[in-house]
Order: C-alpha cells, then structure tokens, then sequence
C-alpha cells in the first residue's frame, strides 16, 4: 500500500518522475508533422454502418427503460460501473501508465471488465493511448482534439489511422505488455470474451434470474449499457481535450472538466492527467469525484494492489505557478 512520489527523471517541462512508469507515456517534442497535404481520409464503411446501428439501438433501448424491471436496471448500472473500471482502472491506469501494480485476481477480473467494456483489446488500447499521450494533438495523436470534436470523439474510430499513428505505434516499446500473460490471453481470446462479456452475461442474467424479457435485456443492459460506456470514454478523448480550465499546464490542450469526470468515473481531471500521466489517481484530490481511484485504494486495503505511485505537493504547486492558468482548481 506504499505510494511512491516520482523524483528521479525529468518530465516534461522539467518535473520528476521515474522512468520506469514514463518512458513510453512522456510527451515527445521532438516530434514534427510532415509539410505538404495531409493524407486524404479513407472512410471504413463497415465501422461507420456498425456505429450507426449501435446509436439506433441504444436511442431505441432509452424508450424501453419505462418498461424494464428495477432489477434490470439496477443490474444495467453494474454492468456499467464494471465496464467502465475495466478501461480506467485497467487499460488506462494499470496497462497504459503502470502507475499502480495488482495482483493476478485483480489483473484477471480487470481484463474480464474490459472485455465488457468491447473498446479494442488492452494491448491495442494501451498501445494506441501511450501514443495519444507521446504525441497529442499531433498528427501521431490517434485521436487528435485539433481536427476537431466529432473525430476526437468517435470520427476516428470511423476512417484509417494517419501514417504516422500507425509509424509511431510500431516504434514504442511494449514488452511490458507482452510480458503480461493476463494481457496477451484476453488479445489471443478477445473476440470470444466479447461475446460472452458485452453482450450475453448482460443479457443472460436479467433474463435468468428474475424473468426480464430477453428483448429488453438486450437493448438495455447489453446494447443501451455499452453505447453509455463507449461515449464516456470518448468524451476524454473530446470534451476533455476541449472545453474546462487548465490551471497545470496552459501549454497543452487538456481542461479539467467536471462533466467528464463525473460520466467517466473520474477521468476528467485531464489537464492533470496529462501534465503527470503516471500518478495512479489522475487527480490531486483523490477519491473526490474519482470512483476509480476509490476503487484502486479499496484493492490496495484488500491487498490485490500495491505501490501507487503519486506526485508530491510540493511538485505540484511548484507546477501550477509555472505553467498554469491562474484558475481555481476546485
């Protein structure tokens, strides 16, 4: 249960940390985009037809809601809740930045509730955001805020990936996560736990145990439960790249944004996140709005997590009267 402040290696913009958690996720300024015309958009037509269905679905599954049992519901926040701590507190915060380390139990249910979470395995998502993180707002940023909010938000899951996404992703190393045998099982089996996870436990459980239709168990819990989770994390990569305060660091474009740390469990402390990408809270208040790290401190209570690592006071305050923006961070 120790927590560890980074003091060894500098960080961008001359903080400290160490680099055995900032190696891969440290802004790269060295980075520059190409001249010339950028690379035309090729539209993946299958993503764009499966999205628009999903939406249809889950606009269809709203209505339903009056007519779903309260244990149907009930059971489609969990659902929720478990999706989204398998992409904050798994594919995000354990697998992206190592910022804390768990034990095989926790590492085992965390990939499980990722794979409810159906957001591209955690090797491919831990790959793709160190990239967002080296690279944001770059041509190498997978999902860079400055085309604008609709491809931050879900436009780039709709075309191919720029060159230079693909380029950089290939160069990071990533032995770590392929030293990881929780991670490399859910990659090998990642279609099957979809299928099983996201969409039929559930639908299966609300149908089994307390006799909910299966019509509504699917689009409720399944389809409505799943498209929530999918935009709330989107709004990380969008809302939180765009709108809300800076008072870390005004030089880059994450915002803090109350709306998104509520919707993402804690996720939208952004302009944090990004200024000190390896503390395991994302945040300066702890638990405040922040369920996943509750949920990290609870693991850590229980003994399946340990050594969260975190940034001092004093770097922080020294940080905000550097490069911050004046504003209230509360």
């Amino acid at each position: 249960m120790t927590e560890t402040e980074g003091e060894n290696v500098r960080h961008r913009n001359g903080d400290a940390a160490t680099d055995a958690y900032t190696r891969e996720d440290m802004f790269d300024d060295t980075y520059k985009e190409k001249d010339g015309p950028k690379p035309p958009r090729i539209v993946v037509w299958k993503n764009v037809i499966l999205m628009s269905l999903l939406h249809i679905g889950a606009i269809y599954g709203i209505f339903l809601i009056p007519s779903a049992a309260s244990l149907t519901l009930a059971w489609s926040l969990l659902c929720f809740l478990i999706s989204a701590l398998g992409v904050t507190a798994g594919a995000h915060r354990l697998w992206s930045h190592r910022s804390y380390k768990a034990t095989l139990p926790l590492k085992i249910f965390l990939a499980t509730a990722n794979s409810m979470a159906f957001q591209n395995d955690i090797f491919e998502w831990a790959r793709d955001h160190r990239v967002h993180h080296k690279y944001s707002e770059t041509d190498a940023d997978p999902h860079n805020a400055l085309r604008g909010f609709f491809f931050s938000h879900i436009g780039w899951l709709l075309v191919r990936k720029h060159p230079d996404v693909i380029e950089k992703g290939h160069k990071l190393e990533l032995g770590d996560l392929k030293a990881d045998k929780v991670v490399m099982f859910q990659r090998k089996y990642y279609k099957l736990s979809v299928l099983l996870m996201c969409f039929f436990v559930p639908m299966f459980v609300p149908w089994y145990l307390w006799g909910e239709s299966l019509w509504i168990a699917y689009f409720i819990p399944a389809l409505l439960r799943y498209t929530l989770v999918l935009n709330a994390t989107w709004l990380v990569n969008s809302a939180a790249h765009m709108w809300g305060n800076r008072p870390y660091d005004v030089t880059i474009n994450p915002r803090e944004n109350s709306w998104v740390t509520f919707s993402a469990i804690g996720e939208g402390f952004h302009n944090y996140h990004h200024t000190f990408p390896y503390d395991y809270a994302s945040s300066e208040y702890g638990c405040r709005l922040n369920l996943t790290t509750c949920f990290i401190d609870v693991m850590c209570y229980l003994g399946l997590a340990k050594e969260r690592k975190r940034v001092s006071r004093e770097t922080i305050v020294a940080r905000i009267k550097r490069t911050g923006d004046g504003s209230v961070r509360g």
